[in-house]
């Protein structure tokens, strides 16, 4: 079992990942306050769920170059490692918003856009994306 995120400044879209069935489940998004994830949100859920590992969404550019988001999500990845000293990959996340949109039929800013991509994240590791260290 996985958790999945795909991180953003306002909010965090998290999923839980099957590693059996190679299938993942969204989650409530985690509001970010002053663009800091909540932690004893995080905490509670990594107490709850228990997971093998976490993934978390590398946002690239369409050439495979990083942008400041990368670093952004590099960062949030290894905190996750260094509070928990949980195991945590990245895996690329380009156009999970483009298909997480499709998945749910939305088109604008909506909160299950932001955990369908985490379900879209935890997915693509689940079926064999490359895992990239944090």
């Amino acid at each position: 079992m996985i958790l999945a995120f795909d991180y953003g400044t306002k909010k965090i879209g998290v999923a839980s990942g099957n590693d059996l069935l190679g299938t993942a489940t969204p989650l409530p998004a985690l509001p970010c306050k002053d663009t800091q994830p909540d932690w004893d949100r995080i905490d509670a859920l990594l107490r709850e769920w228990r997971p093998d590992c976490l993934v978390v969404g590398l946002p690239l550019n369409m050439d495979g170059t990083e942008s400041p988001s990368s670093e952004r999500a590099r960062k949030f990845a290894r905190r996750l490692h260094g509070r928990f000293g949980a195991r945590v990959w990245m895996v690329d996340e380009r156009l999970s918003t483009r298909e997480a949109r499709e998945r749910t039929g939305t088109r604008g800013p909506d909160p299950k856009v932001d955990s369908m991509a985490a379900a879209v994240i935890a997915e693509g590791y689940l079926n064999g994306a490359e895992p990239l260290a944090p």
